[in-house]
């Protein structure tokens, strides 16, 4: 998602998966992946003369959860980009803003299938608050999430 948001040439920490993390990482819901993210993502968006926004990707799995921290210290909000079908991995990032109270956005990746769940489905099978914003876009496309309408 850094990557598609960003203005400048993201700094990545994408690397390919190797025989370390059998048994440490699930890929059993999605197979053919071959890299995963192992720190933080940079990526930046100018919004006007007085704003930019510097964007933080952050791994997602409950080994990295020590990094989280640092990117949300003076943040303005977060991103919590869903995989409908590994959902069961979003609760802790779910918990993790509302237990900050920082605001946050739930972005439905567009995967195959992802479409044939209502947002108000989603939004039940994680147990969001109503007034977090659920929307649906593709990491991959360039500027997806803000084409989302956040």
């Amino acid at each position: 998602m850094v990557t598609a948001l960003s203005e400048i040439p993201p700094l990545l920490t994408e690397q390919e998966m190797t025989v370390a993390s059998v048994g440490i990482d699930d890929v059993a819901a999605v197979p053919g992946k071959r890299t995963t993210t192992v720190a933080l993502d940079f990526g930046r968006i100018t919004v006007d003369d007085a704003m930019v926004l510097y964007v933080f990707g952050t791994p997602g799995q409950s080994r990295f959860w020590f990094m989280w921290d640092e990117p949300a210290r003076g943040s303005v909000g977060g991103v919590v980009v869903v995989d409908l079908r590994r959902v069961e991995d979003c609760f802790a990032a779910v918990d993790y803003f509302e237990d900050r109270a920082l605001p946050f956005v739930v972005a439905v990746n567009g995967f195959p299938g992802a479409d044939e769940f209502p947002v108000d489905d989603v939004r039940e099978a994680l147990d969001l608050h109503p007034g977090v914003p659920v929307v649906r876009m593709d990491a991959r496309v360039e500027h997806a999430l803000l084409r989302a309408g956040t």
